[in-house]
């Protein structure tokens, strides 16, 4: 089992903290909880991520321009080595402003009004990055 932080960094408009949604999938055998599930064409083996319990923390305005950890997982069989954030983010705006649920970030940025600040916020310029971890 290896373990593997994934860390981001975006610039954030208006935007206090951003965060993923928990997202999970039963394993087919036993009571496990895994995250992502990918079964070997050659060998059948089953393979999985499951994220670490407490490890999902968020982005906030303070870490712009720098990477941050988000997420810790423990990969079994696998290794992820690209990462393309897609739906379910959530997102508070600055100032007790909107909280927007299931952001889609598949674009690489994402755009709204916030009608309780009176003022656009957005997530721009997501990168990603791998990283093992003990």
């Amino acid at each position: 089992m290896v373990k593997i932080a994934l860390q981001i960094k975006a610039t954030l408009e208006n935007i206090e903290e951003l965060k993923p949604n928990d997202e999970s999938t039963p394993a087919q055998r036993g009571n496990a909880i895994n995250h992502f599930i990918s079964k070997c064409k050659l060998c059948s083996r089953e393979n999985s991520m499951t994220i670490i319990e407490d490890s999902i923390k968020s982005y906030n305005s303070d870490d712009q321009g720098k990477f941050k950890i988000i997420v810790c997982l423990e990969c079994r069989g696998i290794e992820p080595c690209d990462y393309s954030p897609r739906e379910g983010w959530i997102a508070k705006a600055c100032n007790n402003g909107n909280v927007f649920t299931d952001i889609d970030l598949s674009d690489g940025e994402w755009v709204e009004y916030c009608d309780k600040i009176n003022s656009s916020v957005g997530i721009y310029e997501i990168e990603s990055r791998f990283e093992r971890i003990k």
